[in-house]
């Protein structure tokens, strides 16, 4: 595919997308205002249909709400869910004009080989295998063209999405998450911050053995390029099937908890896209972790709610759960959103609060779906509610991850290694290992 036919293509899907939207509006208001019935489930597959083959952050975008609850009707998180990220490659044309633009005309003497085929394309780019003269093997991640552009209009058709959102279901008040994605994308664009939040996890996870990060290659980096060491594995499900033994699958669970978790309360930051695609698992069961786009930054106030509304389940303590939510900065709670809400506390920490060794999930999804849609109901009743920016991301992390842990069939005594984690919490020291981990990299604190 040459660069003039993609850009006609995408124009082509955007229409598309642009008149599924549109029809979903239409359909509405005449479900709304005539008796009409949506059949929801037809026009989300049209949507998930519309967006599957489109590049950029849009597909990115679905595929974060779908693991929001009760942000989507379950017709749509449903289809949604089901958006691959992997989208066709560009053209080696393509390539070697945006190689040229970042690294010079004569980019190809830096390199001893250069892969013309993608190892892997994504919503915002692809990436490339090559070996630098050093000799060492490579992957160099290219942006795609006018990516700028592509997601600010994706962002416009987001908001559309969520003003028809809002027309007929009050249970989530949708314009913080906006603001949120909306900020985290813009970040994602911006290759060179990606650096920086790539060393940053070499240094918060420098301790910990069965967790890899690659490596910054520099000097073949640019403001559309990441050029970074290879890192061998083999992608979760091929592991999976591979390994029957609950030993290694259990391993791997334990590995990627604290791939996640270690940063988070110790630092006050998360990676918030635990998707598939973005790690690998080694022979030895430890895990390779890569794409630094989506990273979060908290203030230590923040994880200590995490921790408050923890503790406020587990020795029943209402007053510790409005202090935690607040803290989180929910406002106007009523002691009936209170209840609502903990309805979904009480289902994620599920895990965390028995002290036995269990799978994450004890049955097969349909109780989960359950408590989204009672949760989604009654907050509908009593005017909804407007989740905080910080939200997003951490509940998209513990959702992504129990997902993850589902698909190990994983037994872990998941009580027991997360207060391995937060028995010696302290907040000063999070503020204090946070300041001095971003100065090192260079990036700007939580604000």
């Amino acid at each position: 595919m040459n660069d003039n036919d993609a850009f006609g293509a995408r124009a082509w899907r955007y229409a598309k997308v642009g008149r599924t939207v549109g029809g979903l509006a239409v359909r509405l208001a005449g479900e709304r205002y005539l008796g009409l019935k949506l059949d929801r489930l037809e026009h989300a597959t049209d949507l998930k249909d519309a967006l599957g083959g489109l590049k950029g952050p849009l597909m990115k975008v679905a595929q974060i709400l779908s693991t929001i609850p009760n942000i989507l009707p379950q017709e749509y998180a449903g289809q949604l869910a089901e958006l691959q990220s992997n989208a066709p490659a560009m053209s080696w044309g393509f390539v070697r004009r945006r190689m040229a633009g970042e690294l010079g005309v004569d980019w190809q003497s830096k390199f001893i080989e250069f892969g013309q085929e993608a190892s892997a394309a994504a919503s915002l780019g692809q990436v490339h295998r090559a070996t630098a003269l050093d000799g060492r093997s490579i992957a160099c991640k290219l942006q795609y063209p006018d990516m700028k552009s592509v997601v600010e209009a994706d962002l416009k058709q987001l908001k559309l999405v969520f003003n028809i959102y809002k027309r007929y279901d009050k249970a989530i008040e949708p314009s913080a998450i906006h603001e949120e994605l909306t900020t985290r994308l813009r970040e994602e664009l911006d290759y060179v911050r990606e650096v920086k939040q790539l060393e940053l996890y070499r240094n918060l996870l420098n301790d910990e053995t069965n967790v890899h990060v690659p490596e910054v290659v520099q000097e073949l980096c640019g403001d559309r390029l990441i050029s970074m060491t290879w890192l061998d594995g083999e992608p979760l499900l091929p592991f999976i099937k591979a390994h029957k033994d609950v030993s290694s699958r259990n391993a791997v669970a334990l590995n990627m908890f604290r791939a996640w978790y270690v940063p988070f309360y110790h630092y006050g930051v998360i990676h918030g896209d635990p998707h598939l695609g973005n790690y690998t698992v080694r022979e030895d069961c430890s895990i390779n972790l890569m794409d630094f786009g989506c990273i979060r930054m908290f203030k230590p106030s923040f994880v200590r709610g995490v921790i408050d509304l923890y503790t406020s389940l587990k020795d029943n303590n209402p007053e510790l759960s409005v202090h935690a939510y607040t803290t989180w900065g929910f406002n106007n709670l009523t002691k009936e959103k209170i209840d609502v809400l903990n309805i979904w506390a009480k289902f994620i920490y599920a895990p965390l609060l028995e002290d036995r060794v269990r799978p994450i999930q004890t049955d097969d999804g349909a109780y989960s779906r359950g408590i989204a849609q009672k949760v989604r109901e009654e907050l509908h009743k009593i005017g909804g509610v407007a989740p905080p920016p910080e939200f997003v991301l951490m509940d998209r992390a513990a959702v992504g991850l129990g997902s993850v842990f589902t698909h190990l069939e994983a037994e872990i005594n998941w009580h027991q290694i997360f207060h391995e984690l937060i028995d010696k919490f302290d907040e000063k020291n999070v503020a204090r290992n946070q300041l001095q981990a971003l100065k090192k990299v260079n990036l700007a604190g939580p604000t």
